[in-house]
């Protein structure tokens, strides 16, 4: 036996093997829908009786793993269930001869057979026959469940006569030696009328009949006949057999313990008659009573029916210690023959599922080490292939999640070995990703941006560069570029200068043909993987919005009603309220941004990569407002400190905007980086009130600019001087030119004059001006000029100061500003012709919360 079932438990020792096969062409789709019909028959409540009859389906067994029926019964195909498809009747006799020549390949174990036949109608199908059911099509077969069940008591027929026949054989001396197959040639010539072999005989036997009472229900029974031919097995050093009846001993006693199963749970069908299996454990613990055995007692051929009179020194059940102890000293004995390499291996298996019952995973993994390590000579890539995953699943399944990820990779590189002609690299890249969580690791990056790193580095990128491998070889760029960013962003830190290098000439390598992108990829399975931001390349430390141009910021007009109204609670102070207050106050900024104006953010970042860094198309991501976002370029050099970026877009609407993050495109690979995903960025608030767009105004002067600044100007303003020189009593005019430069309407406009000269040696009316023309010519559209005259006349009294010219000189002349009605900006513009006058603006009439600075 060359084939191992790695998915045996020590409950299926006292289960029936029925295989179900197709016969001819039957649709792959049909045969399975009938298959899963015929499982759902498991477990069958016997009628008249209190017994449980256990059934395993397999739609596929290797005949040379039937020779081993005689060691242990569970392996032996008793049962064949064969599914055809025949429409017509002239096909019949060759579907008939087809059908029993299947059954001469386990002809000699079976008990019954059934042929199941579709599509065929007529005379023939009208025919009775106890052996053939025909159904006109697959979704006309009702009876089959009833069908099923009346041929698994057929089944126990047989097995319980073959049970009586072998536990009550009265041919004196002579019992048939029951053999494995490698054991036939050994035992020719041997003195058949020795004591020596007729112990061996009676030994085997007590041992299969054994095999026999669990597969009929009767655990009492077989627990005494294992006992007994543990003893027997034990005096003549007959191993192999020995090893068999511990085995034998070890599943009846776990399946005492552990009703419900130490494998995957079988589906589960009520019916009249059938039951849950476990009502079925609850009926036979009345049969795990303290039986004693006494050799003497046996009758001449070593078999006796009635056990319930066999008295000796051993208790009939194992206790779950005593049943890892067993399992040990079989798993030994089976390790003493070199043919007996897949007994030994589902042993190791079944005693793995036992000792994950009991949560004693230590032990377990001392059993799966042993496994990994039984020679069962040439397997096929495919038979390894199963063997690893195994040992994985069943790592996994004691909490050994390393190694089971461990043995699931080598099962992996198993698919694509030099020796097979087709590689198989989806199947290859299915395992790596089940090994994911056993290295810690998770193809999500927001799991890496959270605390510590967890897990194993170097194992973790070798995964990586293996799954990027496979997704170029299974023909997919877009994952392998996935996989590649994800390796270059989690992992940056861990990697060296010389690996760096490498991974990016790589990943640009991979996007001149699949450009990375945002978009969720698909697995082959359907499942998404998540964008992988490049948030490292750059590394950002801090984000600042930075205010408007001084003569660009918009101004609250003084003396409005919000301005009073600085909270709608009724109470003067409120801790929630408060609470609030500071909340927002983190998040959102005091100034303002204006619609249609360019606006900036401050980045410093800096590059960790040991070259020089170029990142393109940086922008801003925003929501809130209808945003146009400027991208940039920057190259930053090797290993940068902290390097200063500014990012410029333009609001298009106004309201409340929120800056989220920013966009990068660096190796050909785009990103998305959200500010709140990125630790340890600093932040001045993220939000900021974009007001409706401000009509700008230019402002030229007919005089030339002052050489100094007469006139310091507040925090709040922006002023340019001009300067003239006038005679006492002489009356010279100021054009001022109004420009519109702005896309908004200028409605109005108020001029006021304040003249800053404290030692008051002025008469009269320093300016005067008329604005009559000057609103006529009002709203100003974009682009338009208005002209308006100051009248500059100068009254001074020269009896009081001697020095008064040298004063008039130091003190210089301010002209208040122009006010506009509606919201404006002004960038001064002097001419090269200017005069000394300071001008500032205003606006008091404007229905506008907002006004320009001045200018």
């Amino acid at each position: 036996m060359s084939v191992p079932d790695y998915m045996q438990c020590a409950e299926d020792h006292q289960s029936l093997l029925v295989i179900v096969q197709p016969v001819g062409i039957v649709p792959e789709e049909q045969f399975f829908k009938i298959y899963k019909i015929i499982t759902s028959a498991n477990q069958i409540n016997l009628r008249d009786s209190q017994r449980v009859l256990y059934i395993r389906y397999r739609h596929h067994y290797p005949p040379e793993n039937n020779e081993w029926g005689d060691f242990q019964t569970h392996r032996k195909v008793v049962g064949l269930i064969a599914i055809t498809q025949c429409c017509n009747a002239k096909d019949w006799p060759q579907t008939s001869e087809k059908f029993h020549l299947q059954k001469e390949i386990y002809g000699s174990t079976l008990y019954d057979s059934r042929l199941f036949v579709f599509g065929l109608q007529g005379e023939i199908a009208e025919q009775p026959r106890t052996d053939v059911a025909f159904y006109s099509s697959y979704d006309e077969c009702e009876t089959i469940e009833k069908k099923v069940e009346d041929f698994i008591e057929s089944l126990f027929i047989v097995l319980e006569s073959k049970r009586l026949d072998r536990a009550t054989d009265k041919s004196g001396d002579k019992i048939q030696l029951l053999c494995v197959p490698f054991e036939k040639k050994d035992f020719v010539g041997l003195d058949t009328d020795s004591r020596h072999y007729k112990k061996r005989c009676q030994g085997r036997m007590r041992k299969h009949v054994g095999d026999l009472c669990l597969q009929a229900g009767m655990l009492q029974d077989a627990l005494v006949h294992y006992h007994m031919a543990v003893e027997l097995l034990r005096s003549v050093n007959d191993f192999l057999w020995l090893g068999g009846a511990l085995e034998g001993l070890c599943s009846a006693s776990v399946i005492y313990h552990y009703p419900s199963g130490t494998g995957s749970k079988p589906s589960i069908r009520r019916a009249n008659n059938m039951c849950l299996p476990s009502e079925a454990g609850k009926r036979h613990r009345h049969g795990a009573q303290e039986v004693l055995i006494d050799p003497g007692a046996l009758t001449t051929n070593g078999i006796s029916a009635d056990t319930s009179t066999e008295i000796g020194r051993a208790k009939n059940c194992l206790s779950p210690e005593d049943i890892i102890d067993k399992y040990k000293e079989a798993i030994t004995y089976f390790g003493k023959y070199k043919n007996a390499g897949v007994i030994e291996l589902e042993a190791c298996v079944k005693a793995v599922r036992v000792l994950a019952v009991q949560k004693r995973s230590m032990e377990a993994s001392e059993f799966l080490q042993n496994a990994v390590y039984i020679n069962l000579g040439q397997l096929s890539e495919e038979e390894k292939i199963q063997r690893y995953s195994v040992l994985s699943e069943l790592y996994d399944l004691i909490g050994f999640h390393r190694k089971a990820a461990f043995f699931k990779r080598v099962a992996a590189m198993q698919c694509v070995t030099p020796s097979i002609a087709d590689p198989g690299w989806r199947a290859c890249y299915k395992l790596l990703l089940e090994t994911l969580p056993g290295y810690s690791l998770s193809l999500d990056p927001q799991d890496f941006s959270k605390g510590t790193h967890k897990g194993w580095p170097a194992l973790q990128m070798r995964l990586l560069h293996e799954l990027v491998y496979a997704s170029r070889r299974m023909g997919n760029p877009a994952l392998a570029v996935r996989h590649l960013s994800f390796l270059l962003q989690t992992m940056l830190d861990f990697l060296s200068d010389q690996e760096k290098k490498e991974v990016s000439q790589s990943l640009e390598n991979y996007t001149t043909k699949c450009p990375g992108t945002m978009e969720n990829v698909t697995l082959p399975d359907g499942v998404k993987l998540p964008p992988v931001p490049l948030t490292k390349l750059p590394i950002v430390r801090s984000v600042k919005l930075l205010n408007l141009p001084l003569n660009l910021r918009p101004q609250k007009i003084k003396n409005t009603l919000s301005q009073n109204t600085s909270s709608k609670s009724p109470f003067i102070y409120s801790p929630i309220i408060a609470h609030h207050r500071g909340e927002e106050r983190s998040k959102k900024i005091d100034f303002l941004w204006v619609q249609g104006d360019v606006c900036e953010v401050q980045l410093m970042v800096y590059n960790p990569m040991p070259f020089e860094l170029r990142v393109e198309n940086v922008g801003l991501l925003v929501t809130g407002v209808e945003f146009e976002s400027l991208p940039a370029a920057l190259s930053l050099p090797a290993e940068s400190g902290l390097y200063p970026v500014t990012l410029v877009g333009v609001p298009r609407t106004s309201g409340q905007i929120n800056v989220n993050g920013y966009q990068t495109s660096v190796f050909g690979v785009s990103s998305e980086c959200v500010l709140d995903n990125l630790p340890g960025v600093k932040t001045n608030g993220c939000t900021v009130e974009v007001v409706p767009a401000l009509p700008r105004l230019q402002i030229t002067t007919s005089l030339p600019r002052s050489a100094h600044i007469l006139l310091p100007s507040s925090g709040d303003e922006v002023s340019n001087s001009v300067s003239i020189q006038l005679f006492n009593g002489e009356l010279q005019q100021l054009t001022i030119k109004l420009e519109n430069i702005g896309s908004e309407l200028l409605e109005t406009l108020e001029v006021s004059a304040k003249t800053v000269n404290n030692k008051e040696k002025l008469y009269g009316d320093f300016l005067s001006w008329n604005l009559e023309e000057l609103q006529a010519q009002f709203p100003l559209e974009s682009g338009k000029i208005a002209i308006f005259t100051v009248n500059i006349q100068v009254k001074l009294d020269f009896s009081c100061q001697e020095n008064l010219l040298q004063d008039l000189n130091d003190d210089g002349i301010s002209v208040a500003g122009l006010p506009l009605s509606s919201p404006f900006r002004q960038n001064g513009k002097p001419r090269s012709d200017s005069k000394s006058t300071i001008l500032n603006s205003a606006d008091t009439n404007s229905k506008s919360e907002y006004n320009h600075i001045k200018v």
